[in-house]
């Protein structure tokens, strides 16, 4: 799992921290932005933040929330998947961004030619079904 210029052990924290704070964000029916969870991953793990001015660290975060979708599966399966990274929208913004959508597709959640209403409606889909899933 090393790349982006980050140790295994690293990635290891970051996912764990990261599927715990969305964990926690789907507790309290909340969603999160890219800046708030780069933050509390910085707080969580002590580990440097994702430069978001810089694409190779854009693309690691996204890496990085791919991980946790990942994590995630392995220890809560569901049918069909739950990608908990749905939980994460840019800030200023109601959208989780291309590479939500690029997850979905590539895990055959999503069609390839889904339309905007498909993807807005299964991004919808998702945020209710994990909020559901950890409502205490």
């Amino acid at each position: 799992m090393p790349g982006f210029g980050r140790a295994d052990d690293e990635w290891d924290l970051l996912v764990e921290a990261g599927r715990e704070f969305l964990v926690d964000r789907a507790r309290l029916r909340g969603l999160t932005t890219y800046t708030e969870l780069n933050a509390a991953l910085v707080e969580r793990t002590g580990c440097r933040a994702f430069d978001f001015g810089r694409p190779d660290e854009r693309a690691a975060m996204g890496h990085l929330l791919g991980l946790i979708v990942e994590r995630d599966q392995e220890r809560a399966p569901a049918k069909p998947p739950l990608m908990l990274s749905a939980l994460v929208t840019y800030l200023h913004a109601n959208d989780p961004g291309p590479g939500f959508y690029q997850l979905a597709k590539d895990l055959q959640l999503l069609p390839l030619s889904a339309s905007k209403i498909e993807k807005d409606c299964f991004w919808a889909r998702q945020v209710d079904r994990i909020q559901a899933l950890h409502r205490d």
